[in-house]
């Protein structure tokens, strides 16, 4: 079987597509997979299981970029043709089967992919990591002490909590619920996000430092040894929640589809604002989130 596998261009979204391809693998074990995505995103599926390729879309001008992409996969005759991007190479190609992202947004994001296929319920995003990937976090993050992830950057700055109150959290769930926690800065490569993460940093100088220097399997390894996670709206709170680890999305009460765009995994909600500003979503709110999250993983 032979599966054309539309995904999205941004981190965040292509981890929420993880839930309908980890289900195809299940249902279609010896399926061939090509998957269609950004290329920041590629490191999402780069340990899938049955991926025959990844073709990563980088944008050209005058949207040569599809046409691009048609000459790479017209040859084939698939089974299946999944496009969450509803683009018309769909329909370009020869295919026994179709499933498109439904136009109308109805319900979370992950809901809405599983719909294109009719699969209800939902199931979760996951993350796919190898031992490697695991010894490479081993070696980051310590095996003796409880590790709080944070990720402190955004795509926009107006996304991003105040640097004093995610140090202010750290020292009260150190104090009140993870004695002798380590606190570990999550961001990814460049100036920018070595700059948005640099405030926090500086507030808390023992933290581990490990901005830009994973890829994103070692990412998911590294989040999946940590006690709980409490970043902003971004590809990596994402990630975090499909990991399965306690995860606290920091979201503006008013932000438009905080419902939608929620993260999406067993242990994991937004602590939400009462205003736009983020500076405005209290240490307390957080706080009250992790703690939630923390006991419902014990339980678990």
């Amino acid at each position: 079987m032979r599966i054309l596998f539309i995904s999205a261009n941004r981190i965040g979204d292509a981890v929420i597509t993880t839930n309908v391809l980890d289900y195809l693998i299940r249902t279609y074990p010896e399926a061939r997979i090509t998957v269609v995505c950004g290329g920041v995103a590629a490191g999402v599926f780069e340990r899938m299981p049955n991926r025959e390729r990844t073709l990563v879309l980088d944008k050209r001008r005058y949207d040569l970029h599809w046409l691009a992409l048609w000459r790479g996969v017209v040859g084939t005759r698939w089974d299946l043709v999944v496009d969450f991007r509803r683009s018309l190479i769909s329909y370009l190609v020869w295919t026994r089967k179709r499933a498109l992202k439904p136009r109308r947004s109805l319900g979370r994001k992950h809901e809405q992919f599983a719909a294109a296929l009719g699969i209800r319920p939902a199931p979760l995003p996951v993350v796919w990591v190898n031992d490697a990937d695991r010894a490479h976090a081993a070696a980051f993050l310590p095996g003796d002490r409880p590790v709080i992830g944070f990720g402190p950057t955004a795509n926009w700055p107006p996304k991003a909590w105040p640097a004093a109150h995610f140090a202010a959290l750290f020292q009260r769930l150190a104090a009140e619920r993870l004695p002798g926690a380590a606190a570990a800065v999550f961001a990814g490569p460049g100036e920018a996000e070595r700059a948005m993460a640099a405030p926090l940093l500086a507030l808390l100088p023992e933290a581990i430092d490990l901005r830009g220097q994973l890829s994103l399997p070692e990412a998911a390894a590294c989040l999946q040894r940590c006690a709980l996670y409490v970043g902003n709206d971004s590809g990596l709170m994402h990630l975090a929640a499909a990991a399965g680890v306690p995860t606290v999305g920091l979201c503006a009460a008013t932000r438009d589809r905080a419902a939608e765009m929620a993260p999406a995994g067993r242990f994991a909600d937004w602590a939400l604002g009462e205003s736009e500003d983020m500076s405005a979503l209290s240490v307390e709110t957080a706080f009250a989130t992790a703690l939630r999250l923390m006991a419902d993983a014990a339980t678990a």
